[in-house]
């Protein structure tokens, strides 16, 4: 079903991906962004996305997190930022969309994610799911799920490593349809 669904996708999106790619070509920097994450049994994999990111955007993160306390604690608690100032003006529309998650279709294809699941986890983040770690590691990690139909970015770190362990432990093809 996710190949089907990933396949029928990539046939049906490929030309607004494409039209992405030239625009980020043109914004300046790299069309794909790849990122170490932890899947189904704690494999490593690189997921895809459209970059959405200016290049230097660690060292951006870092340097705003001294400057502003705020968004520190704001970033300690979501793992995000409202008013993050790494995103690129293309980038911003991309994510407001979710078609920066597009080239993740790639990673369904791959077998390394699944079109429903819980987010994949990067690295560093394994220690603050604490108790939900073991669930997060039973099923591949998907491009959309119950956190995101569940508040999404309003929603605390701790609320989303509960959601996806959830998910998991509750898992039924017919939840997948809903999602």
């Amino acid at each position: 079903l996710d190949v089907t669904a990933a396949s029928l996708a990539l046939l049906f999106l490929a030309p607004l991906m494409i039209l992405v790619a030239i625009a980020l070509k043109i914004e300046g920097g790299s069309v794909l962004y790849k990122q170490e994450r932890i899947g189904r049994g704690g494999a490593l994999f690189h997921m895809w996305k459209f970059r959405s990111m200016h290049p230097n955007s660690d060292k951006l993160l870092q340097n705003y997190l001294e400057t502003f306390p705020k968004a520190k604690a704001e970033w300690e608690a979501y793992q995000k930022l409202r008013n993050d100032p790494r995103i690129t003006r293309i980038g911003s529309w991309l994510r407001k969309t979710s078609i920066d998650e597009l080239p993740q279709l790639f990673n369904v294809l791959l077998g390394d994610m699944s079109m429903v699941g819980q987010r994949p986890i990067l690295p560093n983040q394994t220690d603050t799911y604490g108790p939900h770690l073991a669930g997060y590691l039973r099923a591949r990690p998907g491009i959309t799920g119950l956190w995101q139909i569940s508040g999404r970015s309003a929603l605390t770190f701790e609320d989303r490593a509960r959601i996806g362990s959830k998910y998991v432990n509750e898992w039924s093809l017919i939840g997948d349809l809903k999602i």
